[in-house]
C-alpha cells in the first residue's frame, strides 16, 4: 500500500499558495510499522506555497492520540500540537544539506509528504509517556499503590542502621 494520497503533483499548479488536508488516522501509522497508538484523531494541513525556483512546505498537525502510560499502563489522550517548515529546493543533495532543506532531482514533478508527516508526530512525542493523573495526584490503581509501598523514601519506619557499615566507615 502505497500512501499516494499525500503525493502532490506541484508542476500543474501556479505560483503562490495552495493549501491541503490530510486524515492523519491509525492506518497511516501501521504503514511505517508505528504502533504505539491505541487510537488516533489527527488533522494534518500543509500549505505548498510555489515559487518561481523552489517550494516552501509549511505542515501543521493538531489532534490528540491515545497512549500507554509508561509507569501505570494506563490509556490517555495526548493532545499534539506541531508544525514544521521545510524548503523544497530542485538539484543534486550533498550530506551538508540542513534539515529544512530539501533537494530533489531537476525534472521532479510531485512530491510525497507522507514520511514528513510521520517523522513530525512522532519527535512531537515525550520520550517519556507519563498519564497525567500521576502528576496531579488524581490516578489510583494496583500498579502505583505498589510502586508507593516500594518506594524507599516513602517507608514509615526509620531504616535500621547496621552497626558493621559504621565499623567500616571508621576504617576510612
Amino acid at each position: 500500500m502505497e500512501l499516494r494520497e499525500f503525493t502532490i503533483p506541484f508542476v500543474g499548479l501556479k505560483e503562490g499558495k495552495h493549501n491541503f488536508s490530510f486524515a492523519l488516522e491509525n492506518k497511516f501509522f501501521e504503514y511505517f510499522g508505528y504502533q504505539d497508538f491505541h487510537k488516533t484523531e489527527l488533522e494534518g494541513k500543509l500549505t505548498l506555497h510555489k515559487k518561481a525556483s523552489f517550494l516552501e512546505l509549511h505542515f501543521d498537525v493538531r489532534g490528540k492520540v491515545l497512549l500507554s502510560c509508561d509507569v501505570s499502563t494506563e490509556l490517555f489522550n495526548h493532545t499534539v500540537e506541531t508544525n514544521f517548515d521545510l524548503i523544497v529546493k530542485f538539484g543534486t543533495s550533498n550530506d551538508s544539506d540542513p534539515d529544512e532543506i530539501l533537494m530533489i532531482p531537476e525534472g521532479s514533478y510531485q512530491i510525497n509528504v507522507a514520511q514528513h508527516f510521520y517523522e513530525m508526530i512522532v519527535l512531537s512525542l515525550p520520550l517519556k509517556r507519563i498519564h497525567p493523573g500521576i502528576r496531579n495526584g488524581t490516578l489510583k490503581n494496583d500498579i502505583l499503590s505498589k510502586l508507593e509501598q516500594l518506594d524507599p523514601q516513602n517507608r514509615k519506619s526509620a531504616p535500621h542502621k547496621d552497626p558493621r557499615w559504621e565499623k567500616l566507615k571508621s576504617l576510612l
